[in-house]
């Protein structure tokens, strides 16, 4: 195998949980630079996943980097569990329960007509533990500083949303989504739990497609690492 780095090469890498996208682009770029004997090099992904959140990533070099935009608009599929019953003021895993609700009222028919109801064209208002920006500063930052944190809320489409399992003993529903860019689905936990009646906070998460890249497409990091040391390299014009 061949890689043009410095023209462009696009890279499908499967993200593992507790790692962040830059802690992926960030490692991949450091094993290319090395290889190229060369400390600048453009690396950067399309569409960002939360450390806890695992799937398709998108990564891109050289002069691939022009493409960004346009791979992130594509549409994206996930699959999602969702901890009926609790919040938290991340709407996942990462901060702690904030509040608990009663779920004996939820049955897979409710849930059903319940996600229905979030098929098309919504409003979402983005978490406030997000990368949006306010007033040039991240949300997150602010938020984990616990400062106030007001976002305004975006139109986004959700073009398919089904249910794939319910478990009574544990509450948790395990959904589909294909969604349209700019969608937080920790956002949508939490409005399917306020929907319900029940609260909700996502458990896992895993983006399972982008436009027509999928899982089966992806590497891992460790794989795409190994490939990049053993493979031949295109270097720029200047080092031929």
């Amino acid at each position: 195998m061949t890689f043009d780095f410095f023209g462009g090469e696009t890279l499908y890498i499967d993200k593992p949980i507790q790692r962040t996208s830059f802690d992926v682009v960030k490692r991949l770029r450091g094993v290319i630079q090395h290889r190229l004997h060369r400390k600048k090099l453009k690396v950067g992904h399309a569409g960002t996943l939360d450390p806890l959140a695992t799937g398709v990533m998108i990564v891109v070099t050289g002069r691939s980097t022009k493409q960004i935009e346009q791979l992130q608009s594509g549409v994206k599929e996930y699959v999602a569990t969702l901890a009926l019953g609790a919040t938290t003021p991340s709407f996942d895993r990462e901060t702690e329960v904030d509040a608990t609700y009663p779920t004996d009222h939820i049955t897979r028919e409710l849930i059903e007509e319940t996600l229905a109801k979030f098929k098309g064209r919504i409003e979402q208002v983005p978490p406030k533990f997000s990368a949006c920006k306010i007033e040039g500063t991240r949300a997150y930052d602010l938020a984990r500083k616990g400062e106030e944190v007001e976002l305004k809320p975006k139109v986004l489409v959700i073009d398919e949303i089904e249910l794939l399992d319910y478990n009574e003993a544990t509450s948790e529903a395990t959904i589909r989504v294909v969604c349209s860019k700019g969608t937080y689905i920790r956002a949508l936990a939490r409005d399917i739990g306020a929907a319900l009646g029940s609260g909700a906070h996502l458990s896992a998460l895993r983006r399972t497609r982008v436009g027509d890249v999928t899982l089966a497409d992806c590497l891992t990091p460790d794989r795409a690492v190994e490939l990049i040391r053993n493979s031949e390299l295109i270097l720029p014009e200047e080092d031929q």
